[in-house]
C-alpha cells in the first residue's frame, strides 16, 4: 500500500496548506452541526412555549368557571 504522505506530521501539515484546509474543515463541520442543531432548540423552545400557554388558558378557564360558579351561588 502506498501512501502520499510519509508521516502523520506531514498528511497534518499538508505541505504548508494543512491550516487552511483543517480550518475549512472544522468551520464546515461546525456549520453543519449548527444547521442541525438550531431548528432542533427552536423546536423545544417552541413546543414548551405552547404548553405554558395551554396551562395558561386552561387556568384562566378554570378561574372563570369558579367565578361564574360563585356568582350563581351568590344569588341564591
Amino acid at each position: 500500500m502506498m501512501f502520499r504522505f510519509d508521516s502523520l506530521q506531514d498528511f497534518l501539515l499538508m505541505g504548508g496548506h494543512g491550516p487552511y484546509v483543517w480550518s475549512s474543515y472544522i468551520i464546515s463541520i461546525a456549520v453543519m452541526l449548527w444547521l442541525v442543531a438550531s431548528p432542533l432548540r427552536r423546536r423545544r423552545k417552541l413546543l414548551a412555549d405552547v404548553v405554558r400557554q395551554q396551562r395558561r388558558e386552561a387556568m384562566r378557564q378554570l378561574d372563570a368557571a369558579s367565578a361564574a360558579g360563585l356568582a350563581t351561588e351568590n344569588r341564591e
